[in-house]
C-alpha cells in the first residue's frame, strides 16, 4: 500500500463548547485567534489566513464520562518568538496553564479552554534537528526552558496583536479505545506513516516525514465508548489532500475497508474505530 501523499496537511478542527460567546473571549483574548466569521452559534477563527478552529455550541453541555474524543488539538506557531509572545500573553491575561514540554522536535505549552477542551500551542525546531546521530527521528518529553523562551521577548513592550499569520493546526491528539485498531485505520486505511509508539498506550503517525500529524492514546479512554451526541468536545477535523487523484485513492481504501463515508459541506466524513470524525477534502487552490 502506498503512503498518503507527503503534502497532506491538516485544515481546521471543529470543537463543541457550552457557550460560544463566552468561549470567544478565551479564544480571542487569551489564545490570540481572530474571529473570521460568525453564523449563529458557530464561530470561525484563524490567524489571518485559513480557519484553524471552528466553535459550535453544544446542545448538551455535560462533560462526558470516560470516553474517546479529543485529547488536545495543537496549534503550531511559525517561530520561537511567536511562541514566546503567546506565553507572555498567557501570563498577562492570567490564563491557567496545564504544563510545558520540550519534545526535542518542538517546544510546547499546554492549556485548556473554559470547557476543558485540551489545547497545545507549539513551535517546531528545524527538521535537521529532529534526528539523532543514527538518523532516527527522536521525540521526548523533557522540561521546557521557560526562562529562555521568555527571553525571546524580554524588553519588548510592543502590544501583542494575536497569533501571527502562518499559524496553523499542526496536529491532533486523540483519545481512542484501542491502539492497534486505531493504527490500522490511520496507517493501513488512510495511509499515514507510522512514526513511533510511546509504550503500549500511545502512537504517532504522519505524512511526509513530519514528527506527527495525529497522536492517539488510551491513557484516559482504554475500552471507552464514544461520547454521547451533541456534548462538549471534538466534532471532527480536516485532513487535506493535495489533488483529486490522491483524495480518490484514500477514499477508495476507505470504501474497500467497508467504512461509511458521509458527504458534508466540507468534504467526506469518515470515522475512526473510536468514532472520532475525520473529514477528507481537497486542499484549496488545487
Amino acid at each position: 500500500m502506498s503512503s498518503i501523499h507527503p503534502d497532506t496537511t491538516l485544515g481546521y478542527v471543529r470543537v463543541a463548547v457550552s457557550n460560544v460567546d463566552e468561549s470567544l473571549i478565551f479564544y480571542q483574548n487569551a489564545l490570540g485567534l481572530q474571529l473570521r466569521e460568525r453564523a449563529g452559534n458557530t464561530a470561525y477563527l484563524g490567524a489571518g489566513a485559513d480557519d484553524i478552529v471552528v466553535l459550535e455550541q453544544a446542545t448538551n453541555a455535560q462533560l462526558p464520562a470516560p470516553a474517546t474524543g479529543l485529547y488536545h488539538f495543537a496549534i503550531r506557531v511559525p517561530s520561537r518568538h511567536a511562541l514566546a509572545q503567546s506565553l507572555k500573553n498567557f501570563i498577562e491575561t492570567k490564563t491557567p496553564l496545564g504544563g510545558f514540554a520540550d519534545h526535542l522536535v518542538s517546544e510546547a505549552i499546554y492549556l485548556a479552554d473554559p470547557d476543558g477542551n485540551g489545547i497545545e500551542v507549539y513551535r517546531d525546531r528545524p527538521r535537521n534537528e529532529w534526528y539523532d546521530a543514527h538518523g532516527k527521528l527522536t521525540m521526548a518529553t523533557d522540561p521546557l526552558d521557560v526562562r529562555g523562551l521568555l527571553g525571546e521577548v524580554q524588553g519588548n513592550g510592543a502590544g501583542w496583536q494575536g497569533m501571527e499569520r502562518g499559524t496553523q493546526l499542526g496536529h491532533m491528539h486523540l483519545k481512542v479505545a484501542q491502539i492497534a485498531e486505531s493504527k490500522k485505520f490511520y496507517c493501513d486505511v488512510l495511509g499515514f506513516d507510522f512514526v513511533a509508539d510511546y509504550g503500549p498506550s500511545a502512537a504517532f503517525v504522519s505524512a511526509g516525514g513530519y514528527h506527527h500529524h495525529i497522536g492517539m492514546n488510551t491513557w484516559e479512554s482504554a475500552g471507552a465508548p464514544p461520547p454521547p451526541p451533541d456534548t462538549i468536545g471534538l466534532r471532527d477535523f480536516i485532513v487535506r489532500l493535495p489533488n483529486r487523484a490522491e483524495l480518490d485513492t484514500v477514499l477508495g481504501r476507505v470504501e474497500h475497508a467497508g467504512i461509511a463515508i458521509e458527504a458534508t459541506h466540507a468534504g467526506s466524513l469518515v470515522r475512526d474505530p473510536s468514532q472520532n470524525g475525520v473529514v477528507l477534502m481537497l486542499a484549496e487552490n488545487t
